[in-house]
């Protein structure tokens, strides 16, 4: 889903992908042999195309236990938490999600963000309104507008509009207890991509490629 920066997003010319995964898909590509072909993809519903419109979903998908039962993962290519991103001149304090009981809270739909909010709700364990949104960047926009109290989202996107709008944000809560790790999702049938695909991750780490390109896209 080319709309994720700094996983994925296009750049100045609209139509050429960069980001974080984009990096990686090419480092992929070039591990295995294969040309990359990227298939922008709406979030809600990416799942369902694996195997039908394309081999493998890279678009910061977090291992989950319940999405293991429809697809395999491969092994983990970087760390992941929850942020609840603010105004800069937001004075409250947030010390847990317990703490966004009244809010107004921006979520790109289907997203981990969205579920754990969504769950919080439903459980009555706080009362919030939830703007579920198709794009992380409505989100933002929200924000900026004033729609919304805060957006919750990977700490890795939130670190990204940080970086890319000085003074506009700040993260006013991270959720360290429960860290999240991002694969690349394939078919559960796909175990031989999945083994080339994990020993490429291992060869990329062994020469630092993980390490330059979250300093490239995500700064210090």
């Amino acid at each position: 889903e080319i709309g994720y920066p700094p996983f994925e997003e296009f750049a100045e010319d609209g139509s050429t992908p960069i980001g974080y995964d984009v990096d990686f898909a090419m480092a992929l590509g070039e591990k295995l042999g294969l040309t990359i072909n990227f298939v922008n993809t709406a979030w809600d519903g990416i799942f369902q195309g694996i195997g039908v419109n394309y081999d493998v979903v890279i678009s910061a998908v977090t291992i989950t236990e319940e999405r293991k039962e429809t697809m395999s993962f491969s092994d983990p290519y970087i760390n992941n938490y929850q942020a609840v991103v603010v105004p800069a001149a937001y004075e409250g304090e947030i010390t847990s999600f317990l703490d966004l009981d009244g809010m107004v809270l921006a979520v790109q739909k289907e997203t981990t963000s969205d579920i754990l909010m969504s769950d919080y709700v439903a459980t009555e364990t706080i009362a919030a309104t939830i703007s579920a949104n198709e794009k992380i960047a409505t989100c933002f926009a929200q924000l900026t507008a004033g729609e919304v109290d805060a957006v919750v989202v990977d700490s890795t996107v939130a670190m990204g509009y940080l970086a890319s709008s000085p003074g506009m944000y700040k993260i006013a809560y991270l959720d360290e207890s429960e860290p999240e790790q991002f694969g690349v999702a394939m078919g559960l049938d796909a175990a031989a991509l999945q083994a080339a695909i994990n020993e490429a991750i291992a060869q990329l780490t062994e020469e630092g490629f993980f390490d330059e390109n979250i300093a490239f896209w995500f700064g210090e």
